[in-house]
C-alpha cells in the first residue's frame, strides 16, 4: 500500500472511530429559541404523523415518555388532562416514545407489565384511553437524538413559530394526585400570552433514556442470571400447605408443572420472565414439579436449561392426589396449575391450564403490594 493511500485509509478510520465515539455520548438537549426538529413517526393509530401536521396550533407541546417507567406512568393522567384542557385554546400535545426496546432489560420492568415496543404502546394507549398522538421513535431514535430528552417524561413547548420556549419537567410532584403539571401549564400559558416562560428550563426527574448503544448493563445482567445456581428441593404435603399459607411479606406466585406436560414446558419461560421482572419488588416465584421423584434429575436439568434461579420444589410422593388436595381441593388435577397468593394465605388467582402472561403481569403490578409508582 502506497503512503498516500495508507494516509487516506488511516484518516477514514480515525473519522469513523470519532463518529462512533460521539454517537455514544448522550445528545444535548435542544436549546431555548431553537426551531422544532422535523419528524415523521408512526403512531399507535397505524398512521404516520409529521411536524407539519400541527402547523395550525398556537403552541405545540412534545413530551418524550415511555410505557415502562414508573415516573412516566405517574404522569400519564396529567398529560391527558393538559391535552384536554388546552385543546380548545389551540394547543396540540404529542407524546413520543423513543426508548430502544432491546436496550431495556427485564430488571427495569418491575413497575409495569409492558416494555417499550410499538405493539405494547398500542395496548397501553388502549388501556388508558390516551387522547393524544402516541408516536414511536425507538428503532433509530433519530427524533430523540435531535431533541435530546434527558429522561421520561421530558416536555418541550414550542410557540406558533415553532421556536422552543420551554424544556423540562411537567411539575415537581411525581406521585399521582400531588401535582397538576403546574410547570408545563405555566409555560404553555406564557407562550399563549406571548410571554417568555419563567423559568425557561427545569431539571427533569425520571427514568433515563434507553439509548441503543447503552446495553452494557443488560449484557452483564444476562450473564449474571445465567451464572446463578439452580436447585430443586423435595417437598411434602405439609411443606406445600405451608407455602400456601404464605407467612412472609411477599406476593407469591406458585406454578405446578411437569417435564412431561407440553403446556407446562411451553409456558415455563414466561414465569422466568415474570420472576426477573418483579424479583426486585415484594414478589417471589416458586415452582413445584409434579414429576415422579425418580425423575428429579430430569426436572433439575430442565430447570437449569431455563435458568430457573427461583425457588423450585419437587413433590416427594408418588401419590399425586395428595399434592392436588394440599394445593386446592377445587383443583381437578390437570396441569399446569397456577396460584397467586397474598401474605396471609389469601389466594387471589388460580388457573388450571396455561396463564395469560400479560394479564398475570398486570395482576401482579396492580396488586397493592407491588404498584406502578414509587
Amino acid at each position: 500500500m502506497t503512503k498516500p493511500i495508507l494516509c487516506i485509509a488511516l484518516l477514514l478510520m480515525a473519522t469513523l472511530i470519532q463518529a462512533q465515539e460521539s454517537h455514544h455520548d448522550d445528545p444535548p438537549t435542544l436549546a431555548i429559541g431553537a426551531a422544532a426538529p422535523d419528524f415523521n413517526l408512526k403512531g399507535i393509530d397505524g398512521k404516520f404523523h409529521a411536524l407539519q401536521e400541527y402547523t395550525a396550533a398556537k403552541a405545540l407541546v412534545i413530551v418524550f415518555n415511555a410505557n415502562h417507567c414508573p415516573t412516566a406512568q405517574a404522569y400519564e393522567d396529567r398529560i391527558m388532562a393538559i391535552t384536554r384542557d388546552y385543546k380548545s385554546k389551540g394547543v396540540d400535545v404529542v407524546v413520543i416514545s423513543s426508548n430502544n426496546p432491546p436496550a431495556l432489560n427485564l430488571a427495569e420492568l418491575g413497575y409495569t407489565e409492558f416494555g417499550d415496543t410499538y405493539d405494547e404502546m398500542i395496548i397501553r394507549a388502549k388501556d388508558k384511553s390516551f387522547n393524544f398522538p402516541y408516536l414511536y421513535d425507538g428503532d433509530d431514535q433519530k427524533v430523540a437524538l435531535a431533541y435530546g430528552p434527558v429522561a421520561t417524561p421530558h416536555a418541550f413547548v414550542f410557540d406558533k413559530d415553532r421556536k422552543l420556549q420551554y424544556t423540562g419537567r411537567l411539575d415537581q410532584h411525581e406521585k399521582p394526585g400531588t401535582g397538576n403539571g403546574e410547570d408545563l401549564r405555566n409555560a404553555i400559558d406564557a407562550v399563549l400570552a406571548g410571554r417568555k416562560p419563567e423559568p425557561a428550563t427545569t431539571k427533569v426527574f425520571g427514568c433515563s433514556m434507553k439509548w441503543s448503544w447503552k446495553n452494557e448493563y443488560t449484557e452483564k445482567l444476562l450473564k449474571e442470571w445465567a451464572a446463578m445456581p439452580v436447585s430443586l428441593n423435595e417437598i411434602d404435603v405439609a411443606g406445600v400447605q405451608e407455602l400456601l399459607k404464605n407467612k412472609g411479606d411477599k406476593l407469591r406466585l406458585i406454578n405446578i408443572w411437569a417435564t412431561w406436560c407440553g403446556p407446562c414446558v411451553q409456558e415455563f419461560p414466561d414465569f422466568i420472565t415474570i420472576d426477573r421482572m418483579y424479583r426486585g419488588r415484594d414478589f417471589e416465584f416458586i415452582s413445584i414439579s409434579a414429576d415422579k421423584i425418580a425423575s428429579k434429575e430430569k426436572a433439575l436439568k430442565f430447570l437449569k436449561l431455563k435458568q430457573a434461579a427461583n425457588t423450585n420444589y419437587i413433590f416427594n410422593k408418588d401419590n399425586i392426589y395428595d399434592l392436588i388436595e394440599a394445593v386446592d381441593p377445587k383443583w381437578q388435577g390437570a396441569l399446569p396449575y397456577t396460584v397467586l397468593v397474598e401474605p396471609g394465605g389469601k389466594i387471589i388467582y388460580s388457573q388450571q391450564g396455561p396463564i395469560d402472561p400479560l394479564k398475570m403481569k398486570k395482576r401482579i403490578v396492580e396488586n397493592a403490594l407491588i404498584g406502578r409508582y414509587y
